[in-house]
C-alpha cells in the first residue's frame, strides 16, 4: 500500500484573521446539565410560536405553489417578504422600499457583506466600547483599524465621530445594545446623525433588539433620520426564532448593487424554505405578530425585573450596572478589579455561568466586566444563579464597602 501524507494545504494570510467566537466556544462548555447559564443571548424557547410555525409549514407545503419553497430563489430574497420588511420599516419611520431590501442569512451575514463591500485593510471602523462581538468577528478578516468612539452615560459622543472624518463607517447598535443594554435617546441619535452627515461617515445601524422594548418603544432608527447614509440591519431571530436564520439589510441605492453581488458570491440566496415559511406565517396566515411580540416582552420583562431584584440582593455592593429598558442583557462592572475570565471556572463549579466582558472590546479590554442574559432562565433560576455569582465574587476576595473600611482602619 502506498504511503500517504497530509495534503499540503497552504492557508491564506486572510485566514489568520479569522478567530473563533469566544462566546460560541464558551457555550459549548457551559450549556450542560447542572449549570444555570446567564451567558447565551438566546431568546426564550418557550416563547417560540411552535403551533403557528407548524401549521404554516403544513399549509405552505400542501399546495403546488409551495414547491417554490424548495427551489432556488432570487438573490435579493423572496419578493413578498421584502415587501413586508419594507412596510415594517416604514411603520417605524424609515423611508424603505422593497427594491433596497436584501434578505440575508441572519443579520450576522449582513455584517459580513458590509465588511466585504466597504472595508479595506487599514480602513478606520468606528465602534462602541464595548460593542457586539459578532461584528468584530465579521469585520476582522477585512483587517480594519478599529477605533473606539468616546462615550458618556448617554452613549457615543458625536464629537468623537466628527474628529475622525476619514473613517470608512461607524457601527452602532442604538437600541438595547449587546452587550451593555443601553438604548440611545432621540436627541443623541439626532446628534450622531448630524455629525455623521456633516463629516460624510456612513452609519451601519444594527437593530436586532428594537422590538424587544420592555418599558417604552425606542426612538426612531438612525435610518429614519439619514436614509441616504445609513445601512440598516434587522432580523427575525429575536422576533420569531433564530433557527430560521433570516435577517435583512436596507441599503441606499448607491451601495445596494455591490451588497447584492457580495450576497450572490456568498451563498446565492438565503434558504427559500425559511423565507417562504415566514411569508406564509405573516402574509397568508394572519399571524398576530404584535400579540406575539407583546407576549415575548411580558416574558422578558418578568425576567428582567427578577434579575434586577436578584442583583440588588446579592451584588448590590459588589458591582455597578444600569437596568436595561429592553433587549436581553445586563452589563456589570465589578467594584474591584477582578478578572472575570479567570473567575469563570469557579463560577461553573458553583453551577452558574456568564460571559466575561473583555471579549466585547476592540481595544483596551476591561477584564472586570461581565454580561448577564436574563432571556433564557425562569425568574427563580435567575435568583439562584445570581446568588451563586455573588458567592463566587465574595470567595474571590471581593468585599463590601464597609468591610474595606474596617480593613483600612489601624488596629
Amino acid at each position: 500500500m502506498p504511503t500517504t501524507r497530509p495534503a499540503p494545504f497552504r492557508l491564506s494570510a486572510r485566514s489568520a484573521l479569522l478567530k473563533a467566537s469566544p462566546i460560541r466556544e464558551l457555550l459549548k462548555m457551559i450549556e450542560q446539565p447542572g449549570v444555570l447559564s446567564l451567558a447565551g443571548g438566546l431568546p426564550p424557547a418557550d416563547a417560540f410560536p411552535m403551533v403557528a410555525v407548524r401549521d404554516a409549514a403544513r399549509r405552505l407545503l400542501s399546495r403546488p405553489a409551495g414547491r417554490a419553497a424548495l427551489q432556488y430563489g432570487p438573490s435579493e430574497g423572496h419578493r413578498p417578504l421584502r415587501e413586508w420588511v419594507a412596510a415594517h420599516l416604514r411603520a417605524r419611520g424609515v423611508p424603505a422600499q422593497a427594491e433596497h431590501v436584501l434578505i440575508t442569512t441572519g443579520s450576522q451575514q449582513a455584517l459580513e457583506l458590509v465588511g466585504k463591500v466597504l472595508i479595506d485593510p487599514g480602513s478606520i471602523v468606528l465602534v462602541e466600547s464595548p460593542t457586539y462581538l459578532g461584528a468584530l468577528q465579521a469585520f476582522a478578516p477585512c483587517a480594519p483599524d478599529f477605533r473606539a468612539l468616546e462615550a458618556d452615560g448617554q452613549g457615543p459622543l458625536p464629537s468623537s465621530l466628527v474628529s475622525q472624518p476619514q473613517a470608512r463607517l461607524a457601527y452602532l447598535v442604538p437600541s438595547f445594545q449587546n452587550p451593555c443594554g443601553l438604548s440611545l435617546g432621540g436627541a443623541r441619535r439626532e446628534e450622531l446623525v448630524q455629525a455623521a452627515s456633516a463629516t460624510g461617515v456612513p452609519l451601519l445601524e444594527d437593530d436586532p433588539y428594537g422590538e424587544l422594548w420592555l418599558d417604552a418603544p425606542p426612538p426612531a432608527p438612525l435610518a429614519a433620520r439619514w436614509s441616504e447614509g445609513t445601512i440598516h440591519l434587522g432580523s427575525f431571530s429575536k422576533m420569531l426564532a433564530p433557527g430560521l436564520r433570516v435577517g435583512w439589510l436596507l441599503a441606499p441605492p448607491a451601495v445596494f448593487p455591490k451588497l447584492l453581488q457580495a450576497k450572490q458570491a456568498a451563498d446565492l440566496h438565503t434558504p427559500s424554505l425559511s423565507q417562504h415559511l415566514i411569508a406564509q406565517l405573516l402574509l397568508e396566515d394572519g399571524f398576530d405578530l404584535d400579540g406575539h411580540l407583546q407576549g415575548l416582552r411580558d416574558r422578558l420583562r418578568r425576567s428582567r425585573d427578577a434579575m434586577q431584584a436578584a442583583l440588588l440582593r446579592h451584588l448590590g455592593d459588589l458591582a455597578h450596572w444600569r437596568q436595561p429598558a429592553g433587549g436581553m442583557f445586563f452589563w456589570l462592572e465589578l467594584a474591584q478589579p477582578l478578572d472575570t475570565l479567570a473567575l469563570l471556572p469557579q463560577a461553573m463549579r458553583e453551577g452558574m455561568a456568564y460571559v466575561p466582558g473583555a471579549a466585547f472590546y476592540a481595544a483596551q479590554p476591561q477584564p472586570h466586566t461581565l454580561r448577564l442574559s436574563f432571556a433564557t432562565l425562569a425568574p427563580q433560576q435567575i435568583e439562584e444563579a445570581v446568588m451563586k455569582l455573588g458567592r463566587v465574587l465574595r470567595a474571590a476576595g471581593m468585599q463590601t464597602p464597609a468591610a474595606r473600611e474596617m480593613l483600612a482602619c489601624p488596629a
